[in-house]
């Protein structure tokens, strides 16, 4: 057994055990992740419950199971209505989302198991999705065409057929009513936006004479002349979108008319076949990644904070690296070794101990208050006392983030500089090469796969991020992305969504808490993809340089 210990084989299992051991821990969370967010989007079945309480009177559920639970039945004996008769030590009890949110009280309700006299799954059972007051669940009674039925017959092929076809046709009216809003109408909102500014701008420079003023008001003119011509099309959009409407018979068993430009989708689950479902997987995972959120963030999807989460550390990495580098070649390159720089080699080291929330107070304080101040007062005075550049931005998030992975990119350059030997920086001295010129063709390249590795800890440190960008930039919803179509395209003064922050907001300041459950699950794989996209794209960046400057160390 000493021989054993002394030949290091154990702790090379030992390490080997603890490296399995984390990689199983962290597959196995990723796994549990997936599986609870991804699930999500499958197409559930719908059942059709009868209840029948205590006092013998039956009431009917339409809704599909969200989750059951076995629990004691003495958890449940303040419910003396729901298990009288009920001698099990155990009870089963199925948690039913029944939608049709404006019509009860609850789009969640708990079901015991021995209250159900019969639960069946209709094939012609639909499911609704609505921009607004969720899923609706139901069965199709009739298609309405300016509050005239279009049914020929009672078959439920004709509902179906015309039913798709109907709700497709409002989903596109719809996308090009919002098309138009937020293209060319909300193009002219900008250009008067900012001939507004610039009248203000004039009139403090005292240069708004009369030949500007005729200018701005003719500009102005021709603006709101192209204004009234939109503003008529998108209403005009908006009344064809609003002709049809479908009957439905809810799980009261009453007729409702729902107006067809709310819907989004109808399916059918019950009478769906595997390819089906699968299809309608992937297409509501598609939604979810490209469309905007809805309903507090419960629903819909989460564009918005995929392009702000991407835009902010793509805008961060642009800052930090120069930084980062030119500081790690100052310090290893230039810098003499004595207490001062050790000094600052403990100050860098320690910045990276920093808690995260501190950096954002900083960020607050000194980028957002004093600096975008100031940047108001100087460049954009016909803008105050409405701030532009004086408030919280995906540019202040970035610069904050920035500092905060700055360390990182640091060590890990200076680590990568102090690998390369100084027989290649003296033989290109040798040669005749200047310092500099040695620096930017030898060094430099040679720690490029170390630079790269540093912005890659420095990415994914970044993108998990919330608690510092909740002070500077990052809200609950943007209604505008800090990219658009009007100059300057990129708007580095707005704020902007936030994977994590979503995942916080959805999952501790929601409305709907059972709702959005999933929704959580899913957004943080969403965010542990983008996360590994934005690594692997570096670290094959890493790769490269590494396999092109190879022939350097020999």
């Amino acid at each position: 057994m000493k021989v054993w210990f002394k030949t290091g084989k154990p702790w090379i299992w030992l390490t080997a055990g603890a490296v399995s051991i984390s990689l199983i821990a962290v597959i196995g969370l990723l796994i549990m992740i997936a599986w609870r967010g991804l699930s999500f989007f499958w197409p559930a079945v719908i059942h059709e419950m009868d209840i029948q309480a205590s006092d013998g009177s039956t009431r009917t559920i339409i809704g599909e199971i969200y989750d059951r639970e076995v629990v004691p039945t003495s958890r449940l004996e303040g419910s003396a209505d729901v298990l009288e008769g009920y001698n099990e030590e155990m009870l089963e009890r199925l948690l039913l989302k029944v939608g049709n949110r404006e019509y009860v009280s609850l789009d969640f309700t708990w079901v015991m198991e021995p209250q159900v006299v019969r639960d069946e799954t209709p094939a012609n059972l639909a499911v609704l999705e609505r921009s607004k007051d969720g899923n609706f669940y139901g069965y199709v009674i009739d298609i309405l065409e300016n509050g005239e039925s279009v049914l020929t017959s009672d078959s439920e092929e004709e509902k179906r057929e015309e039913l798709f076809a109907r709700i497709e046709r409002a989903v596109e009216l719809n996308e090009q009513a919002m098309d138009l809003q937020d293209g060319e109408i909300g193009a002219i909102n900008y250009q008067l936006n900012q001939l507004r500014l610039e009248q203000r701008r004039l009139e403090l420079n005292n240069a708004f004479t009369e030949a500007e003023a005729e200018r701005i008001a003719a500009e102005e003119a021709q603006l709101r002349a192209d204004y009234q011509v939109l503003e008529a099309q998108l209403f005009e959009y908006r009344e064809q979108a609003s002709r049809d409407a479908v009957v439905m018979r809810d799980m009261r068993n009453m007729e409702v008319t729902l107006p067809m430009y709310r819907m989004l989708d109808v399916t059918f689950p019950n009478d769906m076949n595997i390819l089906q479902k699968l299809a309608h997987f992937f297409v509501q995972i598609g939604k979810f990644v490209s469309e905007d959120p809805r309903e507090a963030n419960t629903e819909g999807g989460v564009f918005p904070a995929i392009f702000g989460t991407v835009f902010m550390v793509l805008l961060m990495s642009i800052i930090v690296t120069p930084f980062g580098v030119v500081a790690a070649v100052y310090l290893h390159e230039y810098a003499g070794k004595n207490a001062i720089t050790r000094l600052i080699r403990i100050a860098v080291i320690n910045l990276a101990g920093v808690p995260s929330i501190v950096y954002g107070v900083f960020g607050l304080g000194f980028f957002v208050y004093m600096v975008g101040g100031s940047l108001d007062q100087i460049f954009y005075p016909e803008a105050l006392p409405s701030p532009t550049f004086g408030t919280p931005g995906v540019m202040w998030s970035a610069i904050t983030l920035a500092i905060l992975t700055l360390p990182v990119v640091i060590v890990s350059t200076e680590e990568g500089l102090s690998r390369i030997p100084s027989t290649l920086r003296e033989g290109s001295l040798a040669l005749g090469a200047t310092k500099a010129e040695t620096l930017w063709r030898i060094v430099l390249p040679m720690a490029s796969p170390a630079i790269m590795t540093g912005l890659i800890l420095a990415v994914a440190r970044a993108a998990g991020e919330v608690a510092p960008l909740m002070l500077v930039g990052v809200v609950k919803s943007a209604p505008m992305l800090p990219l658009d179509g009007n100059f300057p395209y990129f708007h580095l003064d707005r704020k902007f969504m936030h994977l994590g922050f979503h995942i916080y907001d959805v999952g501790f300041q929601s409305p709907n808490v059972e709702a959005a459950r999933p929704l959580v699950y899913a957004t943080s794989f969403l965010l542990v993809t983008v996360i590994v996209g934005l690594n692997l794209t570096a670290i094959g960046v890493r790769n490269h340089l590494r396999e092109k400057y190879r022939s350097l160390e020999h």
